[in-house]
């Protein structure tokens, strides 16, 4: 995939989020304002929402994407269809519930058909296996992990910009990984877009925030990106795609076990990630998004070793240093800032 068709595809996804999102802001402050509670780290009502602009501005880029449908391993056309069937699915899902909150039964069936289709667009066939796995706990586990990532995505989107210094780091990777050869090229554009849609948001997101994705925005962009790791996994580079988003995975999981140990009900909001607790800690939000951009780089940086390379050692030892580079991030969240 040509580096310029990549920038092309960044740059008017990034044009249009911004100028979408600058658009609907009114309607966005109309309808759709996210009031401070106990559990918010926000002190203003602020709108939420950006993620339609975000998601409408990947059109061109599954557009361009279809071209290159049919070479070996990319999303093909159906494939290409059903990932915007899902994330136009969760959107939706999501803005209902941005505008009115609904209960876990109907969003927890919405992802699961989201993530059904997100298995169908990667090309998890009823004939795959991985080892000795057979595709009939094959597609359970893997429809599982995509839920989980899904909302994960959305329990992380707490604090101005997060969901930018995660993601962006993720989603460059990807790209870079296209121009190496070593992801499909369409899947690389597609990483561009995402990537293109969530800078040209990024204005009205930083701190202090004008607008917030929403669940528009967290469910889609959480659904696409672990579609897209999916497709790096099943390309041949499983440990790269379990590096990339190492940070939400740990942050997210383990405070969700944490929760679980406690007896705390895992439905209801709280402000007990790493990230929230920083915050309460006395970390600005600025420097802990400094900080997740810091650690994803390294992370990014240790994702394109693993894929670059066929030895299992150098691989081993690649996951094993993002293991203690998430960890290295997570105590640093933990404890008081030094300044």
């Amino acid at each position: 995939m040509p580096l310029a068709t990549i920038l092309l595809i960044t740059s008017v996804a990034a044009l249009a989020s911004f100028l979408i999102n600058g658009r609907l802001m009114p309607l966005f402050r109309r309808f759709a304002l996210a009031r401070p509670n106990a559990r918010s780290s926000h002190t203003a009502p602020t709108p939420q929402g950006g993620g339609l602009g975000v998601l409408l501005a990947c059109g061109p880029g599954f557009l361009a994407a279809l071209q290159s449908a049919t070479l070996p391993g990319a999303f093909t056309a159906w494939g290409l269809a059903s990932m915007a069937a899902g994330a136009v699915l969760l959107a939706a899902v999501g803005a209902i519930d941005d505008l009115r909150p609904l209960p876990a039964g109907p969003r927890l069936l919405a992802q699961a058909v989201a993530a059904a289709l997100g298995l169908w667009s990667v090309g998890v066939s009823t004939d795959l296996s991985i080892g000795d796995l057979p595709a009939l706990l094959l597609w359970p586990a893997l429809g599982l992990g995509l839920i989980w990532f899904i909302n994960l995505t959305n329990f992380m989107d707490g604090i101005d910009g997060i969901t930018i210094a995660e993601f962006l780091p993720i989603l460059a990777t990807l790209a870079l990984l296209s121009l190496l050869g070593l992801f499909p090229a369409n899947a690389g554009l597609l990483a561009a877009a995402l990537f293109g849609g969530l800078a040209g948001f990024a204005p009205y997101n930083w701190h202090v925030a004008r607008l917030f994705l929403g669940d528009t925005g967290s469910l889609s962009i959480g659904f696409m990106t672990g579609c897209l790791l999916l497709k790096l996994a099943l390309s041949g580079h499983p440990i790269s795609a379990l590096i990339l988003p190492a940070y939400y995975l740990a942050d997210a999981t383990l405070t969700l076990l944490t929760r679980l140990q406690r007896g705390e009900p895992i439905t209801e909001a709280h402000r007990t990630h790493f990230y929230q607790r920083a915050t309460s800690l006395g970390w600005r939000v600025p420097e802990i998004t400094a900080l997740i951009v810091k650690a994803n780089l390294g992370l990014g940086s240790l994702a394109l070793v693993a894929a670059w390379t066929n030895e299992v050692m150098i691989q081993i030892v690649s996951l094993a240093a993002a293991a203690a580079l998430t960890a290295w991030l997570l105590r640093q969240l933990s404890r008081a800032p030094l300044r």
